[in-house]
């Protein structure tokens, strides 16, 4: 990675004026933009992850800012406030149904993102769906009545909703990796580093937790310390979790399973906010194509909450293969 950053870092220096010059040719494309693109409306633009999904749908191929809501910053440029060279002339505003209304009346392909928080999903998603927008939503902690009722109401909207708890593609992968290493090993716990106690054991240690307990195997038979709060916490079928927390620490999880003479760890940390764009940009791609299709059992949204390794299209495992795998397509 440090060789690939210098060469990045020397080509800027050796093209300097030629990528200004771009830049500026890139701004003013987007204040006229291609009419095919996907017109993004990001709903929670002042957060670090609503700042850096500015950046990276202004940056990528086949999209734009559309539309930034939030209650913070309202009426200032978007892109002002994500730090950029030049102002997007996107002010922030805290009314959606306001820019969803601008958007349907130029009848653009249109994609919500949605960060603000689990109470609200589901209205956000009702206005953009009577406004013909499909939405990606990425809520942590978003409850199952919420995901039910969401795929309820997108039913009989017939319209594709993505729900995502986790836009990470290493943490994709470590869940991949924990569900194919569980067919091997009966021993398992997690063990994760914060660098804050907000909601522990993590999304993540819960879902790896239950996608390796709706396989059907009982893990740790053979410890028989359940009561001893040092163990840690048993969540599903015997898995324990292990939360570190320490100020300045990296959003870490690590997997260790073991066998007759043999540990086999596998870990992933997240170090900053732009882990999670290449499948933030994956999911705008892909939920502009979910239609109804009679081989998909509920055709409409894609929940990653209810887990078995070879489940409907719902579960866990096909929808973050999918994740993966399409990725693949655009690198």
């Amino acid at each position: 990675m440090a060789a690939l950053s210098c060469q990045f870092h020397s080509t800027n220096l050796l093209n300097s004026r030629s990528v200004k010059s771009r830049r500026k040719r890139f701004i003013s494309g987007s204040a006229q933009p291609a009419q095919n693109n996907i017109k993004v409306v990001i709903n929670g633009a002042t957060k670090e992850i609503g700042r850096a999904a500015a950046v990276a749908v202004t940056k990528a191929r086949g999209m734009e800012v559309a539309g930034a809501v939030d209650t913070c910053h309202v009426g200032e440029d978007i892109g002002e406030v994500c730090g950029m060279e030049e102002p997007l002339e996107i002010p922030i505003i805290n009314d959606l149904t306001m820019i969803l209304g601008s958007i349907s009346q130029s009848k653009a392909t249109g994609v919500v993102v949605d960060f603000t928080d689990p109470s609200s999903v589901y209205d956000n998603v009702k206005q953009a769906t009577a406004f013909g927008m499909k939405s990606v939503v990425y809520v942590p902690r978003i409850k199952l009545d919420t995901v039910a009722a969401l795929s309820a109401f997108c039913e009989k909207a017939s319209m594709g909703v993505l729900v995502a708890p986790t836009l990470s593609i290493g943490s994709v992968l470590l869940q991949q990796a924990a569900i194919s290493a569980s067919f091997h090993y009966s021993n398992v716990e997690i063990v994760e580093s914060r660098a804050n106690a907000n909601d522990l054991p993590s999304a993540d240690a819960n879902q790896i937790a239950n996608n390796l307990s709706n396989l059907g195997q009982i893990y740790n038979r053979e410890d028989s310390s359940t009561d001893v709060l040092a163990r840690g916490q048993v969540l599903g079928d015997g898995i324990r979790v292990h939360s570190l927390v320490l100020p300045g620490l990296p959003s870490s999880t690590t997997v260790h399973f073991s066998g007759p003479g043999e540990v086999y760890s596998i870990r992933h940390d997240i170090t900053d906010v732009q882990c999670l764009m290449p499948g933030l940009l994956l999911a705008i791609r892909k939920v502009v194509r979910l239609k109804v299709a009679n081989h998909i059992k509920s055709q409409l949204l894609v929940s990653l909450y209810h887990c078995d390794s070879y489940g409907s299209i719902f579960s866990i495992a096909p929808s973050l293969q999918n994740l993966v795998y399409g990725l693949e397509k655009f690198i």
